[in-house]
């Protein structure tokens, strides 16, 4: 699901059955000022995009959510870090998680895996940055402890990320999850003698179901080969990000 205002700004819904307090989404590539390969929403500072651009990409996503301050940013670096949303200066960390209304945690992607968390009764929200680094570090477990709530009060929206037709690993990857679990096997599929395609939904459904976690939604998406919605490192190399973004609506 889509939704999309007058100045183009568009965001991918999650489908799930969330508490009517939550509010989250995607952002896509539709809808900003960035020019060329980063054309148009790029919401990253860290790429070599013109720096009053992205600031103007931020101030018109806050201004589209209608919140009085901007999403608390990360400076993320593939780990299991997690932190609470607050004022801080783009922290080291690749999720954070909030209790205080209005407080939007986000996390940029461009192939790797956005997850979204909230609890059943609308009081807590995290985000989550997943690649296949953070996810064998094991960012979403991470993210479930500092949540402090059982698992089974708990759901989760899988974002927009590489398809596993698109999303090619080498052996290294391949023996790094099953030595962790054997489960984590039927993620992937074997092309020719060193190479696999790699289904990152599929491993962040494994280790969520490991945790206890059951209500898992979303998926299905590809950056890499939605070449009119999304970036993908993958396919342009040099390029943008978008944000996956949740937060507790004032009531």
């Amino acid at each position: 699901m889509a939704s999309s205002d007058s100045a183009g700004l568009e965001l991918v819904i999650p489908d799930w059955p969330a508490p009517d307090q939550v509010q989250a989404g995607t952002t896509t590539r539709r809808g900003g000022q960035s020019r060329t390969h980063y054309q148009a929403l790029n919401l990253a500072s860290h790429v070599a995009d013109v720096a009053t651009d992205v600031t103007a990409n931020r101030a018109l996503l806050t201004r589209h959510l209608n919140l009085p301050r901007e999403p608390q940013w990360l400076h993320q670096i593939h780990s299991a870090t997690v932190i609470e949303a607050g004022d801080q200066p783009c922290p080291e960390a690749d999720a954070s998680w909030s209790r205080q209304p209005e407080q939007v945690c986000a996390v940029l992607t461009a192939d790797c895996l956005p997850v979204l968390f909230c609890d059943l009764a609308g009081t807590r929200v995290a985000s989550a940055h997943a690649g296949w680094r953070g996810l064998h570090a094991g960012v979403l477990s991470a993210t479930i402890r500092a949540m402090a709530l059982p698992p089974q009060q708990l759901m989760v929206w899988l974002g927009p990320a590489i398809g596993a037709d698109a999303f090619e690993v080498g052996a290294e990857v391949v023996e790094a999850f099953v030595a962790k679990h054997p489960a984590y096997n039927a993620a992937f599929r074997q092309t020719d003698t060193s190479h696999w395609l790699c289904d990152i939904y599929q491993l962040a459904r494994i280790e969520l179901r490991q945790r206890g976690l059951a209500q898992i939604y979303g998926g299905g998406f590809c950056t890499f080969n939605d070449t009119e919605r999304f970036y993908s490192y993958r396919r342009d190399g040099d390029t943008g990000r978008m944000a996956s973004l949740i937060w507790l609506q004032q009531s």
